[in-house]
Order: structure tokens, then sequence, then C-alpha cells
């Protein structure tokens, strides 16, 4: 095996989630109930393609919200503009941050490795060779936050590279990598690996900036408002059923899994094949690990002061536990 194939095999062992079988389903509810349920569309989500129907089944209604980012969605739950949505692990360290209790963290959805995606053309095998280069990223973003505190870690200095700061989602990367705006680009799934599909780009394998201690491999996090959870907290339960019912059914099926992400996020089934590839689903995020994720965004100057503790308090994966057998 050579050294980089050996690398990456430990590191995807790393991310592996541990099989859970799921529990009984819950009974249906009394009486029927509402969630407002926020929708980002990546890859790492798409157990949540059919969550409607689902619910149905439990007498549970869904009104939907689509967001384009996680912050987007953030913002939503503190205002209690939605009950139930995926957000960043990191966010829990920016409401904390804010001084507001409202985001609670119920579970992560799943890790991967992540590779620079580099514009073809361009050289970039090792992390001296970012010197000059034009790197897209989106400021405050769960991958930026990875590829920043990477960096940090490995002793490279953040103005090796010129940062080139986009707005939007995924397709704006890509259209800004394909008129030779950008070098290369921090992104995530699908669109990392549309980009390589469609033969603009590769994946740079020497700069995998998945495994910082002060982050890790976490892809995302399902959040509820504490208003939603303390109130509502029979329906996201189901919730949590139908979600990680599906999820654990993904995850032993990569086939089921691909096809759920073409469908979620519209994108080809050729596409979403290699990208299911990379992602595990299934959560790795622990109140340990998004501990040190807001000690770090504090001695990096992302947040303005420790919140260490307090975004630890806001995530608790109970319910998800109790789920899992």
């Amino acid at each position: 095996m050579k050294p980089s194939t050996a690398i990456t095999a430990i590191l995807m062992v790393a991310i592996t989630t541990v099989a859970h079988a799921i529990g009984p389903a819950p009974a249906p509810l009394a009486q029927r109930e509402t969630l407002t349920i926020g929708f980002v569309k990546v890859g790492h989500l798409a157990p949540m393609l059919n969550v409607e129907e689902e619910l149905k089944k439990f007498n549970v209604d869904v009104k939907r919200a689509e967001f384009v980012r996680y912050a987007d969605a953030r913002t939503a739950l503190l205002s209690n503009s939605v009950d139930i949505s995926a957000v960043g692990p990191g966010d829990l360290a920016i409401a904390a941050s804010q001084g507001s209790k409202n985001l609670v963290g119920l579970t992560g959805v799943g890790g991967s490795l992540k590779n620079l995606v580099v514009r073809k053309g361009v050289v970039i095998n090792d992390w001296k060779d970012l010197a000059g280069k034009k790197i897209g990223i989106a400021p405050g973003s769960a991958v930026w936050f990875q590829w920043a505190m990477t960096m940090i870690e490995k002793g490279v200095p953040y103005n090796t590279f010129t940062p080139v700061n986009i707005q939007g989602g995924g397709t704006a990367f890509i259209q800004a990598l394909k008129r030779g705006d950008i070098d290369a680009m921090v992104l995530w799934e699908p669109f990392e690996s549309q980009a390589v599909a469609d033969g603009d780009a590769y994946f740079a394998k020497g700069l995998e900036y998945s495994q910082a201690k002060a982050v890790g491999a976490e892809l995302g996090m399902l959040a509820a408002s504490r208003e939603a959870l303390t109130n509502k907290k029979e329906a996201i339960r189901r919730f949590m059923w139908v979600y990680l019912n599906a999820e654990e059914q993904m995850r032993k099926n990569n086939e089921l899994f691909a096809d759920a992400y073409a469908k979620y996020t519209g994108l080809p089934l050729a596409v979403t094949k290699e990208s299911s590839k990379i992602i595990k689903l299934g959560g790795v995020l622990t109140k340990e690990q998004v501990r040190l994720q807001a000690e770090a965004a504090f001695k990096q100057g992302i947040v303005l002061k420790d919140v260490s503790a307090d975004a630890a308090a806001l995530y608790d994966d109970s319910i998800a536990r109790d789920i899992k057998r």
C-alpha cells in the first residue's frame, strides 16, 4: 500500500461511524402537530428526502423552509422562524457568543475526508504550493473553519494564499472556478465532486483538512430551537426517528444513498454516485468536540470571548442516543 493510500485508509477509519440499531418506531402523536423544518440541499442531508411523507404517519405535518447556507438556517432557528434544521457544528459557539441559548444541537450528520478542489492546469500538490494562489472561501462556513484550523495546526500561515470571499451557494464557487477567477476552492459536497466530474477540477490529495483536532470531520448538525424543543419535543422526537432511520438505511446501502442524494439535491446520479463514496453518514460530533471548536474559535478571534463551556452545554444528543440502541 502506498503511503498516501495508507494515510487515507487510516483517516477513513477515523470517521467511520459505529453501527447502531435504530429502536422501534414511536407511536403517532395523539393530536396533530406541525413542525417547521429547514432544508439545506447538500448530500449529507439526503435522509431529509422523504421526511414530510414519513412524518404524516406520526401525525406530524411539515412546513418547509429552504436555505442555501447553514448561517441562514442558524438565524432562522435563533429567531424561532423554524423549529428544526441542519446547521454547522461551529454554530453553537456563535450562538453562545451572542448570549443566546435558543439553539440546541441534537446530533451530527456525517463525516468525510476533505481535499482542496483545484482548477485543472493549476498545480497544488502540497501546502507549500498554496503560495500566490487564489483560493475561493466562504468565511465562517463549516468547511472554512476546518480549513483555517488545519492550516494553524500545520503551521502554515493563512496569508500564504490570497483568499477570495464568495457569497451564495456552491454554484457560485464552480462558476468562479470555470472563469478562472480562483485557482482552487474550499467547498462542500456535492459541488466538490460536481466540479471534478465536469472535468474542471481535481482533488489535491496532499491537502486534506478534515482532521484538525479543533474541528474534526463533522459535516453538519441537526439542531432545534429551544422553544420548539420545549413545546414540541415529542414531534421533534418523531422527526429524529424518521431522519435517523433513513440515515441508517442509506448508510448500509450506498446505492440507496446515491439515489436519495440525487433526488434531494437535483444533481445527476453520476455525480452523486461518486460523492456518496466520500461521505460517511452518521454523526461524529461530540460534546467535547463542540467545546474544542468553541475554544479554537476564541483563540483565533472568530468569536470574541471564550464560550467553550457554554457552547458544549448547548449540545444535547440524548434523543438521538435514545433512538439508537
